[in-house]
């Protein structure tokens, strides 16, 4: 698939009416594990009709209520972290860019876009990274799809490295929602970490990856550059609305992170024989022998999972219900039997 510029837009997860008819599988006969999203997502209420009525305002509270939940007030509501994605590299000069690699491929796709020289370092060896001399890097925190985790400690000093090349760290942590004490956004864009830049998104933990919101952490005149490039109401006054009310529910919160780790552990232990390379609470990724092939059994039993081709590696993210896991488990047994 090509972008209106001719340019190849990188493969997703979810794009499940696509596989319903290329395997010819009804849409509600799918389990769809491709996209890390949380099953058990904050339950949404009615919302109030003048969320709908009225244009988004940003004195309705999501700020304050953001500020409170990330532990900083220097964020930048967005729609969703892929708008800023896609934006960042426009805010630098051209120059080079390292992504460690294997990630969330719109990162490398948006530098490479808008013209920077991007750099895959295979391997997500952060030192290394920073050995090939580039002024950015683009780092996500857990990794995406590997789940490899980077201590807070090698972060900063990777920021530091690079504010003396005049150059920006990246670290894109829309899966640490579960474990935020790791997370950097209280830091980002302070005096301490004034070139350091962390993206947040209520899509995977909140799992409401529909409603588009997300949050820019930097410095203020990053994000004021950055607000001026995505101009005014990027953000629909009902999504605003729910973003809202879900970082408030401190309870919910609280109720879903052992929930959701102790599902990540149990979808490990299923996957183990297929060979886990890493996981987080949300998703498991695995390397097993013949990926395409294994992929493609899942896919003919309704099972949509996201193959990564470049990789041979197979990403799971968690089934919603008893039932769900009972089929996972029949299907790899059935892939199992066909091909290792």
């Amino acid at each position: 698939m090509t972008n209106g510029q001719g340019v190849h837009s990188p493969e997703h997860g979810g794009r499940l009416r696509a596989a319903a008819a290329r395997y010819g599988i009804p849409l509600a006969d799918w389990l769809d594990l491709s996209t890390g999203v949380s099953p058990y997502g904050w339950p949404v209420p009615p919302l109030p009709a003048q969320s709908w009525k009225r244009l988004p305002e940003e004195e309705d509270g999501l700020e304050e209520v953001a500020a409170g939940y990330y532990g900083s007030s220097h964020g930048l509501a967005v729609a969703g972290s892929q708008a800023a994605i896609q934006t960042l590299p426009l805010l630098f000069s051209r120059s080079s860019v390292t992504c460690l690699s294997p990630l969330y491929n719109e990162h490398p796709h948006a530098w490479r876009t808008h013209g920077h020289d991007v750099r895959l370092h295979l391997g997500g060896d952060l030192c290394g990274a920073l050995a090939g001399g580039s002024p950015h890097v683009v780092v996500c925190n857990p990794n995406n799809p590997t789940g490899r985790s980077y201590g807070r400690a090698e972060l900063l000093e990777a920021a530091a490295s690079l504010s003396a090349r005049g150059g920006v760290l990246v670290v894109d942590e829309a899966f640490i929602d579960v474990n935020p004490e790791e997370s950097l956004a209280s830091i980002a864009g302070s005096d301490a970490a004034p070139n350091l830049i962390v993206l947040r998104s209520l899509g995977k933990f909140f799992g409401l990856a529909g409603a588009r919101v997300g949050f820019v952490f930097a410095s203020a005149d990053l994000r004021e550059r950055l607000s001026s490039r995505l101009g005014p109401w990027t953000i629909a006054g009902p999504s605003r609305e729910v973003a809202r009310l879900a970082l408030a529910d401190r309870s919910w919160q609280r109720d879903m992170r052992p929930y959701l780790r102790e599902a990540g552990q149990r979808l490990v232990r299923m996957l183990a024989p297929m060979g886990v390379v890493g996981a987080t609470a949300l998703f498991a990724t695995v390397a097993p022998p013949r990926a395409r092939e294994f992929h493609e059994i899942l896919a003919s039993n309704g099972i949509l999972t996201r193959y990564f081709k470049d990789h041979e590696l197979i990403r799971f993210g968690l089934p919603d219900s008893d039932e769900s896991w009972k089929r996972l488990a029949a299907a790899l047994a059935e892939a199992r039997d066909s091909l290792m």
